[in-house]
């Protein structure tokens, strides 16, 4: 499992006085108004909101403190500690807001991160490989996980306990039921 945990990613600068516009990627937007210590992921750049992305390796993590908090359609605006100008938020831009794993939300019984499922082997209920977990697309209706097959090919499956059998993290697995057609 990740040391860290992406919450969000630095899109824009907000104002000349170093606040970050960042684009959440958390269910819970109230959750910034809890946060302290956050780690920039130096290593994320510019790029995509792409949720594979967050790293563990600590030597490229720069430690910020969350001096502020506002929302503004569906984003969070933070203002950093001792980060009091424009010219000193810009160069972050595009890189990873992640909390340690330790500051991160409590789950519910049978709720896992998507980092954490991210890279899991999956399985049917027969046994039979059929891929690794890719990507959690977020839908009106459910979240929907990407297989991606040894043949490169991708299998979308509903997140909802009809299709998502067992998610066992320690053991690095997925168990899935998939129904004819699915996985064609």
């Amino acid at each position: 499992m990740k040391d860290y945990l992406r919450v969000g990613v630095l899109t824009s600068t907000h104002g000349i006085k170093g606040e970050m516009n960042v684009f959440p990627t958390t269910d819970d937007l109230e959750r910034y108004k809890s946060l302290d210590r956050v780690f920039l992921d130096m290593n994320s750049g510019k790029g995509s909101l792409d949720i594979k992305r967050a790293t563990d390796d600590n030597k490229n993590l720069k430690e910020l403190h969350v001096e502020g908090v506002k929302f503004f359609k569906g984003m969070a605006i933070l203002k950093f500690t001792g980060i009091d100008r424009i010219e000193d938020v810009e160069k972050y831009k595009g890189m990873d807001l992640l909390v340690a794993r330790e500051d991160a939300v409590s789950l519910a019984e049978g709720e896992h991160f998507i980092g954490d499922i991210i890279g899991l082997d999956v399985y049917g209920e027969d046994g039979a490989k059929l891929g690794k977990a890719s990507d959690m697309l977020e839908t009106a209706a459910n979240n929907v996980l990407v297989v991606k097959t040894e043949a490169k090919k991708e299998i979308l499956i509903p997140y909802v306990p009809e299709f998502i059998k067992d998610v066992d993290t320690e053991n690095n697995r997925m168990t899935v039921h998939i129904i004819p057609g699915m996985d064609e």
